[in-house]
This record gives C-alpha cells, structure tokens and sequence, in this order.
C-alpha cells in the first residue's frame, strides 16, 4: 500500500521530468540570429520661434484634419522598419489618427504603421512614440515616404525647419493614399519637417553609426532640395558598403554655446547624438553662427564670444563624447567673407569674426583636443582669397556650399579615421 501511495505521488514529477527532457534539444545547435534596431535617419527637432523672429516658420503654425505626406532617404537598409513620432517642444498631446509607410522608385510598396496593433497613437506633450515593427524592406539609399494623419487641430510643436525636401500637407486623412513625389493638384508643399524625428530599420548585425553635428552647412542649405546632396549624404554613399549609418543631426542656425534656432549643439548632444544605437563617432562642425550672429539681425544685442570660450566649449563637447566611448572628429569652419550681403540678413561677416574664426580653426588643427581632424576651411576656401568660399563651391550666398562644396567636404573626411573608433 505505501508503495503504491509513493508511486502515485512521484508520478507528476515524473511525468514533468519527462516532458522537460523530452523538450531539450539534442546535439549541436544553431543559435537563433540576433536582430537589432538601428537609426537610418534622423531630423532632430527644433523649437518653433515667434513671429518676430528674423526668419519665418515655414509652415502653418497648427494644421488641422490634415495629412503630413514627408520624404526621406536611408543610409543603411534592412528588412523591417520602424518610425519615431516626435512631440518634443509641445505643450498638448499629439493625436496620430493614421500612418503609412512606403518605398519609392521601381518595385516599391506600402505597408501600414501601426503602434501597439492600434492604427494611430497619443503623443503626450514632450514624449515621442515608436511604432510597431512594419514589414516594409529597405536598401540603403532608398526613398521612403511617410505619411501621418493629424484628425484634429494640432498646433507645430518640435520640427524641423530646413528639410532640404518638400512636405506635403493634404486636406483630410490620405494616409497610404497614393505614393510618389508628385504633389496632388491640392498640396500645400512646405521645406520644413514636423513629428517624424527618426527611422530605424532591423539588422542581424550590431548597429554602428556616425553622427553629424552642426549647423546649416551641415543641415544643407544651398544643395538642391529633394536631391540628397548634403555632405552626410554624400559620406553615406562612401559608407554605403559598410553597413555604417550615416546621421544628420544639423539644424540650420545651430550654435555651439547658446540657442537659437534650437537648443545649443551643447545642450543637444546627448539625445540628438550619444543617444543614437551604434554610435561611434561624431563629426562636429559648430561655431559659424557663435560667431557671425552676434551684431546682426539674428542676435543683434550680443557680442562674438572669444575664441577662449569657444574653445572651453568645445573641449567639453568632446569630454562627454567621450565619457560615452565616442570618438570625435572636429571640423574647421568654412569661411563665409561676404554672407548673406544684399540681403535682410546681412551681417555675419566682419574683419574682427573673421580674426575669431582663423584663430579658432587654428586651435582646431594643433591643440590636440579632437581624435581627428578634417579640414573644411582648407577644401573650401578660394585660394587667391582664404577669407571666401572658392567660387565653384559657393552656392550663392557666399555662407553655404553648393552641391560640389558638399561633395568635396564629404571626400575630405577621412575614413580609416573613423574606422579607428568602434565603427569597425
């Protein structure tokens, strides 16, 4: 009898041993792949400025039953992708009421984007929302669109003001209506990006990025909009290969020390920079507007900060940078004798912030203060005059490159130099 009571209180151990063992593989296995998430794009946001700013909006300031249709190109592919809504900057929450998706060019397609399995998402004041894993393939270099419904008014929180692209606002929810460049006859057609700060694809491999820092010269004003032809876009097609992502993190009007046209490159750097997957570089070009604001119609009650201050900045750019393990490349400041002359805006350049700017690229070269070096001043600068864009480079304005200025910035970056940092 105390047998058969001991068998029959061992038998539902048994049994789950059994199906345990039963359930362990046997021999050698094959280890599940790893998949990871990476930053493909980014436009990092920016403030909205009053209406007495120097510069307008360049969009409405609220949009309301409307669909946001905005472009984009990646610099690394893989076979899924998620997009980052973005109400940074907003004092009410952000309603998505629907969201596509869709590569462009030959073969593409369209996938919805959900968030939760739900087709739209609330966005609280200051937060950002990740969508859902979209089964939508991407290359690198490929052209995306997407589009977010705004099903109430919606007053422009964060955005981004110089897209180097057109964004398309259509009255009511078009949402995965139609894909393409084109914009319907009933478009407003703005350059300016709001709510979509990021794109990451998945990848089995681990992700590695390198990071631009900057101001419009990094952002692109002067290149052709819509063409890609930023000097990050250009290194992103010399590391196209390599499965490095390339991520423009400018914002035209950006400064080093203090805001402007968004938070300082100071005060920005960890969430628009150390915070990116993979990040192991940066390449920091900041300090033209530090320089040629002060005085002029941007910031007409401020003085130019000293070479000192800007240095100390700097030197403090890079301690945190390096506190994360990113290396850090440093850029000289293209020259800009002669900016935005004839125009409202008149006023970056004088002989005494030209004097500022020599001293500090000099500082740049020989202090030892960054991992690397690249030499923009040198590239772009007119030989017969070193204060002025060379003219094949000059855009027009006499402050910003064209597209061959930023195709020569791009060459000029060393790559072995960036494969030193943990890219490689």
């Amino acid at each position: 009898m105390n047998s058969r009571l001991t068998t029959a209180a061992l038998a539902p151990l048994l049994a789950a041993a059994m199906a345990f063992a039963s359930a362990q593989p046997v021999g050698p296995q094959r280890a599940e792949p790893e998949h990871h998430w990476a930053a493909t794009w980014i436009a990092p946001a920016e403030p909205p400025w009053a209406r007495d700013f120097v510069l307008p909006l360049g969009m409405p300031e609220a949009l309301d039953n409307s669909t946001l249709r905005q472009f984009l190109r990646t610099s690394i592919g893989g076979e899924r992708i998620r997009i980052v809504v973005d109400n940074q900057f907003s004092n009410q929450a952000l309603k998505i009421g629907q969201a596509h998706a869709a590569t462009l060019g030959t073969g593409g397609r369209g996938a919805p984007v959900r968030f939760e399995g739900q087709d739209g998402v609330v966005v609280g004041p200051g937060a950002r929302a990740l969508s859902d894993p979209i089964d939508l393939p991407v290359a690198a270099g490929s052209r995306v669109q997407v589009d977010l419904y705004l099903p109430q008014r919606t007053r422009i929180g964060g955005f981004h003001w110089d897209a180097r692209d057109r964004t398309l606002v259509l009255a009511g929810n078009r949402a995965g209506e139609g894909s393409g460049e084109a914009a319907p006859p009933d478009a407003q057609v703005f350059s300016t990006r709001a709510f979509l700060s990021s794109v990451l694809v998945e990848s089995p491999a681990r992700p590695k990025a390198v990071v631009a820092l900057g101001d419009s010269i990094t952002d692109g004003n002067g290149a052709t909009p819509g063409a890609d032809r930023r000097w990050p876009d250009f290194l992103a097609r010399r590391l196209a290969t390599s499965g490095v992502a390339v991520l423009n993190a400018g914002i035209s009007g950006n400064r080093l020390l203090r805001p402007g046209m968004g938070e300082s490159g100071l005060g920005r750097l960890g969430k628009d920079v150390l915070q990116q997957p993979g990040i192991g570089a940066v390449i920091v070009l900041l300090g033209t507007n530090d320089i040629g604001w002060p005085g002029g119609p941007f910031a007409p009650g401020e003085t130019v900060p000293t070479v000192d201050e800007l240095t100390r900045g700097l030197r403090q750019l890079v301690a945190q940078a390096h506190a994360q393990g990113v290396r850090v490349v440093g850029a000289t400041l293209p020259p800009f004798e002669g900016a935005l002359q004839g125009t409202p805006l008149e006023g970056h350049y004088s002989p005494a912030k030209e004097a500022v700017r020599q001293a500090l690229n000099t500082w740049i070269r020989s202090a030892g203060a960054f991992d690397a070096v690249v030499d923009f001043d040198r590239e772009l600068r007119d030989p017969s005059r070193p204060s002025r864009l060379r003219p094949a480079y000059d855009s027009g304005d006499h402050l910003h490159p064209n597209d061959a200025g930023y195709e020569a910035m791009a060459r000029a970056i060393d790559i072995r130099e960036l494969a030193a940092s943990r890219l490689d």
